[in-house]
């Protein structure tokens, strides 16, 4: 893979149905998460921008999956936000055919190399981030975990929080399936931390 200008990127779609997903040769990286987790913080600290994905004051209504073109080397698929207890029925259901969708119904998805799968660090892994985790596992799709808000916890509480995690038995079971341990890292939006090593193991999952 050349070398990569993060700087360099745009939002190609926002996906609301299957047929929308962007045709690409290029290598496909996810972020998932549940909402409000610090997706889009995520994304514009990776990218080096401040509102390139918008951080919502209203989480839990984006239902798309928008799709970022790299220094034309790669795509970014931001998948919407689960778990929002506030959503209706209806909400939820089509969360839930988009999601499955571009797992289930993309004729991109061997092009997919990575999730980049996010935990709040002061939550862990609750009932929705346990399904998503089962679900990659079913669906044998590398991923890696993100610890995001770990500026918001003094380094007792993270370390508390990163071996909760760590001890998950979907982890574990994952690190069967592909041979080698999840990596876990920590992210914070204030100061950056993780930033590069993320950057690293998507130039390694897309090389």
């Amino acid at each position: 893979m050349k070398r990569i200008n993060f700087n360099n990127v745009k939002l190609q779609i926002s996906a609301g149905r299957p047929e929308q997903f962007p045709a690409s040769a290029s290598p496909v990286v996810a972020f998932s998460g549940r909402s409000n987790v610090g997706k889009s913080t995520l994304i514009n600290k990776f990218l080096g921008r401040k509102s390139l994905a918008r951080v919502s004051s209203a989480p839990g209504k984006t239902v798309t999956v928008n799709f970022y073109d790299l220094d034309g080397a790669l795509l970014l698929a931001d998948l919407p936000g689960y778990g929002y207890a506030k959503r209706t029925p209806a909400e939820r259901a089509a969360l839930s055919r988009i999601t499955d969708a571009f797992f289930t119904n993309n004729k991109q998805i061997n092009r997919l190399k990575l999730v980049l799968q996010l935990i709040d660090s002061r939550v862990g892994i609750n009932a929705d981030d346990a399904t998503m985790l089962d679900y990659l596992n079913s669906m044998q799709i590398p991923y890696c975990v993100v610890m995001t808000k770990t500026d918001k916890l003094n380094k007792t509480e993270l370390e508390a929080s990163y071996n909760d995690i760590a001890s998950s038995p979907f982890l574990a079971e994952a690190a069967e399936i592909f041979g080698k341990d999840i990596e876990i890292v920590r992210f914070s939006a204030l100061n950056g931390t993780g930033v590069e090593r993320i950057k690293s193991l998507v130039i390694g999952a897309c090389s």
